[in-house]
C-alpha cells in the first residue's frame, strides 16, 4: 500500500507514528492546559499552532533544513537555547499562577499572555531537534529510488498530521471535561497548574543540556 508513491512499510509507519504522538511533550501539554483552562475554542486555537508549526518542520525537513543545522551547529545551539528559555518562560507563568489567590487558581498563563495559536505556534517551531528527528525518522520509510521525494514525505507527514489531529481533538474535549470537573476544587487546580509549569521547566533543561 503506497508503495507505488515511495512509501515502504506504511503499517510499521503508522505504528510508530502513535508511539510518537502519545509520548508526553510540551505541545500536548500545553494544548490540554489550554483546553483546560479556556476551553475547546481556544484549544483548538493551540491545536492550530502546533498544526502549523509541524508542517512548517516537515516541509523544511523535506528541503533539507537538517543538513543545515548540521552543517551550521551554532545556529543548533542559538534555535535550542530560545527554546528552551521560551518553556522556561511558561513554566514560570504557570508556577506563578499556582500561587495565585483561589479566585484565579483555574487560569493558567495560557489566559493571561498572548493567543493560544501564536504561543503554541513558537512552541513547536523553538524545537530544532524535531526537525532533525522528523528526517531520521522519515527517511526510513520512503523509499530512495522513487523519482520525486518529496511526494512520499508529504504522503508520511499528512499521516502524521491527521492521527495528530485527533488525539489533539482528544486532549482538547478532556481538558475541557477536567476543567468542569476541578472548577468546584480551586486547590486541584492549583496544583495541576503548578505540575503542568514543572514539567515545561524540565522540558527546558533537558532541551538546553541534552547533547
Amino acid at each position: 500500500m503506497l508503495a507505488q508513491y515511495g512509501v515502504l512499510d506504511l503499517w510499521t509507519y503508522l505504528a510508530g507514528v502513535v508511539f510518537i504522538i502519545l509520548l508526553p511533550g510540551p505541545n500536548s501539554l500545553f494544548v490540554l492546559a489550554t483546553g483546560a483552562g479556556r476551553g475547546v475554542r481556544a484549544g483548538y486555537q493551540a491545536a492550530a499552532g502546533v498544526f502549523v508549526g509541524d508542517s512548517i518542520l516537515m516541509t523544511l525537513t523535506a528541503a533539507g533544513a537538517a543538513s543545515v543545522l548540521r552543517l551550521l551547529p551554532v545556529l543548533f545551539i542559538a534555535l535550542k537555547a530560545a527554546g528552551a528559555l521560551y518553556l522556561a518562560y511558561l513554566g514560570i507563568r504557570l508556577l506563578l499562577s499556582a500561587w495565585r489567590p483561589a479566585q484565579t487558581a483555574t487560569r493558567t498563563v495560557t489566559t493571561t499572555a498572548g493567543s493560544p495559536f501564536r504561543k503554541a505556534l513558537l512552541l513547536s517551531l523553538l524545537n530544532p531537534k524535531a526537525i532533525l528527528f522528523l528526517l531520521s525518522f522519515f527517511v526510513q520509510f520512503v523509499d530512495p529510488a522513487y523519482p520525486h521525494p518529496a511526494l512520499p514525505f508529504l504522503i508520511l507527514a499528512v499521516i502524521l498530521q491527521c492521527c495528530s489531529a485527533l488525539y489533539l481533538s482528544a486532549l482538547i474535549f478532556g481538558g475541557a471535561r477536567l476543567a468542569a470537573a476541578v472548577r468546584r476544587r480551586p486547590m486541584l487546580a492549583r496544583a495541576g497548574s503548578g505540575l503542568v509549569g514543572l514539567l515545561f521547566l524540565w522540558f527546558a533543561g533537558r532541551m538546553a543540556f541534552d547533547a
